[in-house]
């Protein structure tokens, strides 16, 4: 052959390459999941199961449209629970339960799978979105847990958005706390015995709230936010703003939100327990949450949501019902607060 017909024969098949359709690249997965809080969730009036759902679909469309448009798993986080805690239906912010005196008292936690940073804060009364001020504890300072009077100077420092106490008053709440605090006065005059832990999940849900997600970059974050326990006293402090305990993520493993009885999420490490037995043990995301809250915590005490690194989203709950919303990149959109109608008190993963 000679040079003449080896350079066409070149020119030709680089003319073919160069007119053939490029492959497309595969989109980028994200994935996001919420929670209003594990429990009975019983007797909800049409206009009580109506709010809960819209709450729930404008969380979940906040979080999945930062997303979609290539922002990051933080900041879909943050602003999905900041929508929850401005509702009225959950235990966070606005609609935040009540201590023994008639107090409020918020916590709420974030963390960044990419580098393990994180931020919290605890017992702050007066903050309107305790989330953001946890998220800016995380980026402002060398710390991860602020509470109490520290905290709350601390909001003020960073301009966070204050609110007076009675903010945090709705009528059902109230309600709640003047029912609750004839009970106790009642078993005092009784002297009926205090309760033990396991007897703490009283009330008829809990309401915590949080948020998960993975970003198109491959990052994973986790937030949650809770008013705690009802009737609480002492300047009780429960899982949620506690990392590993109620919130965790790793870009490794996973991230998860629980919710259920404190107590149990901490002297568990619930949520590092479930990124543990994925990295350690090799199992996947549902297996090891069905670990946790089928078979380590006892019945009506838990749930959790949680992502993987896959984007494969989970909810599980050992209770008769969980508010949650679970959203992807595939086009899955989705809220709901009873379990699915298999018979079983677990979510679809």
């Amino acid at each position: 052959m000679n040079r003449l017909a080896a350079f066409a024969i070149c020119h030709f098949a680089v003319g073919l390459i160069a007119a053939s359709p490029a492959v497309a690249a595969e989109p980028a997965k994200y994935a996001i999941a919420i929670h209003g809080g594990a429990g009975g969730w019983a007797d909800l009036t049409p206009e009580a199961r109506k709010g809960i759902e819209q709450a729930l679909e404008k969380s979940l469309t906040v979080g999945r449209d930062i997303l979609a448009k290539g922002g990051s798993s933080l900041d879909a986080v943050e602003q999905s629970v900041r929508v929850l805690e401005d509702s009225p239906y959950f235990n966070a912010g606005h609609g935040v339960t009540y201590t023994a005196t008639g107090q409020h008292q918020l916590d709420a936690s974030i963390m960044n799978g990419a580098d393990h940073t994180a931020g919290a804060v605890a017992g702050v009364s007066t903050v309107k979105n305790p989330i953001s001020l946890a998220r800016r504890v995380m980026t402002d300072t060398k710390h991860v847990l602020l509470a109490g009077d520290g905290a709350e100077k601390f909001a003020r420092e960073v301009g966070a958005e204050i609110v007076s106490p009675d903010y945090f008053w709705t009528d059902r709440t109230r309600a709640e706390y003047e029912k609750a605090k004839a009970k106790a006065e009642a078993e005092a005059r009784d002297g009926e015995a205090k309760p033990k832990t396991s007897q703490l999940a009283a009330p008829d849900h809990y309401g915590t709230v949080g948020c998960v997600a993975l970003d198109t970059h491959g990052n994973l974050a986790a937030a949650t936010s809770t008013g705690g326990l009802a009737m609480k006293k002492y300047g009780r402090i429960g899982d949620s703003p506690i990392i590993g305990a109620g919130t965790y993520a790793d870009n490794k493993t996973c991230a998860i939100s629980g919710t259920g009885v404190g107590e149990l999420f901490i002297r568990n490490a619930v949520c590092y327990d479930v990124a543990a037995r994925m990295r350690y043990a090799d199992v996947s995301l549902a297996d090891a949450a069905i670990v946790q809250v089928r078979d380590r915590l006892p019945k009506d005490t838990a749930g959790l949501i949680a992502v993987d690194h896959a984007g494969d989203l989970v909810a599980e709950f050992n209770t008769a019902a969980m508010p949650r919303g679970m959203a992807d990149s595939s086009g899955r959109f989705e809220v709901a607060i009873e379990p699915e109608k298999s018979g079983d008190a677990s979510n679809a993963r």
